[in-house]
């Protein structure tokens, strides 16, 4: 955590700051694959299941995400001359020696993370019945792995995510279009491999940890039909590619195929999630235990409007100050999930920054407050978030300059004038936002 020094200005601030790292810590990929995964000859065993490696003859390691390079890495490290080759694609390059990792763009699609997810596809298309797949899938992968389908573009894709994105939509109504316009997501990657055996290995960034939602579920059925996309881009009433609607429609009208859902052949297809947003609120929580503090867990799936969430968490620091209800203080609260963000001005931030700056105007003088995106980077910006309490804010001219900020989506510049925001650098990992509440 850069300027550590500079952000722990009490021992509050620095209780706070030790548990957002030992959060993000605990949900690294190598962290949690030492964990998850062991290897005894040839058996593998993965979160209590058991796989024979001479069932196979071939072992590759294909998908995509921010923390996709982190996890081909570990598995290369730990499996050795078991893996047989591979290509993921990321936002978060490492070094292999037997997994390609390509560079891709994130949060909008480029044309290197469309050329790595159609190789990603053509191995998979390549793999026979004596192959086992390592479907690695992480947050970020649906962007990552764009590989238009039909005759769509990736100018079409990226053009469509940008749109839904600055729109506010929810995670769940972007992949529901995603999905429809990619030859890899909703269950489409694990159509390709079989019938080689798929084993996902998956790092959860969404609410829920819906195995469809993850990177748009290139390996597990799809419960969403090309209406139901099309149903999205109406509810927002986009502007967009009058390709990208033909393809949708075509899709709806029965002229393509649909994605594989509930009723799809999935035998072939195993499943382990090992991190999630769990994952690091308990090791955040093992922390302010041990740092002598009460403790609970708001949820683990807030969502919705960034600044809205803000206030609500301050009216709970408020709440535990003057009631002590839900907690007798001194308290840490913690929360997790995804806010979004809806984009009315031109400034630049995050939804981790419109939270913690929404939720400083009204933060009682007893509170600080983290709150990070866990892979490092919040929204477009290089900060993962904010660190706040009542002197962030401070006077009235401030308050209204705070306020003219939101108005602007500017909560960066703000808190970066104020020496507020928490830099951590790409993280290797993404199991959504961890927020840390604490009330002395």
């Amino acid at each position: 955590m850069r300027d550590r020094d500079g952000l722990a200005r009490t021992a509050a601030h620095e209780v706070v700051l030790d548990c957002l790292e030992a959060g993000i810590e605990a949900a690294r990929p190598e962290r949690v694959l030492a964990d998850a995964l062991s290897l005894s000859g040839d058996q593998l065993r993965i979160t209590g299941e058991v796989y024979d490696l001479r069932s196979y003859d071939e072992v590759l390691v294909l998908g995509g995400g921010k923390a996709a390079g982190q996890v081909a890495g570990a598995l290369d490290d730990r499996l050795g001359d078991a893996v047989d080759g591979g290509i993921v694609v990321t936002d978060d390059p490492v070094d292999t020696e037997r997994v390609e990792v390509v560079e891709g763009s994130h949060p909008v699609p480029d044309e290197a993370g469309a050329a790595g997810a159609r190789r990603v596809r053509e191995r998979a298309t390549a793999a026979g019945e004596r192959t086992l797949v390592f479907a690695v899938i992480t947050g970020g992968g649906s962007a990552l792995l764009p590989a238009p389908a039909g005759d769509l573009s990736l100018g079409d894709v990226r053009e469509t995510t940008a749109a839904l994105l600055e729109a506010g939509a929810a995670i769940d109504e972007i992949n529901a279009v995603r999905k429809h316009l990619s030859a890899l997501k909703g269950g489409r990657l694990a159509a390709a491999a079989a019938p080689a055996t798929v084993v996902t290995l998956a790092f959860s960034d969404v609410v829920g940890d819906d195995p469809g939602v993850i990177a748009s579920g290139p390996t597990a059925p799809d419960p969403t039909t090309f209406d139901d996309a099309l149903a999205v881009l109406d509810r927002y009433d986009l502007g967009l590619p009058p390709e990208v609607r033909a393809h949708l429609q075509a899709g709806a009208a029965g002229d393509r195929a649909e994605t594989p859902g509930p009723d799809a052949d999935f035998s072939h297809v195993r499943y382990h999630l090992l991190a999630d947003a769990w994952t690091a609120l308990d090791a955040a929580r093992a922390v302010a235990d041990d740092a002598g503090y009460e403790t609970a867990v708001l949820s683990s799936r807030i969502r919705g409007e960034a600044r809205e969430q803000g206030l609500a968490h301050a009216a709970v620091a408020e709440e535990v100050a003057a009631t002590g209800n839900p907690l007798e203080p001194p308290a840490v609260v913690l929360s997790g999930g995804e806010t979004t963000v809806t984009v009315r001005g031109d400034g630049s931030g995050g939804p981790n920054q419109e939270f913690a700056l929404r939720a400083a105007l009204e933060l009682p003088d007893d509170a600080v407050l983290g709150a990070v995106d866990t892979d490092g980077r919040d929204g477009g910006t290089g900060a993962a978030g904010a660190l706040v309490d009542w002197e962030t804010i401070g006077d009235a001219a401030s308050a209204a300059a705070a306020r003219d900020a939101l108005a602007d989506n500017a909560a960066e510049p703000f808190l970066a004038d104020r020496g507020a925001l928490v830099r951590t650098g790409r993280t290797g990992t993404n199991v959504n936002d961890l927020r840390v509440l604490l009330v002395e």
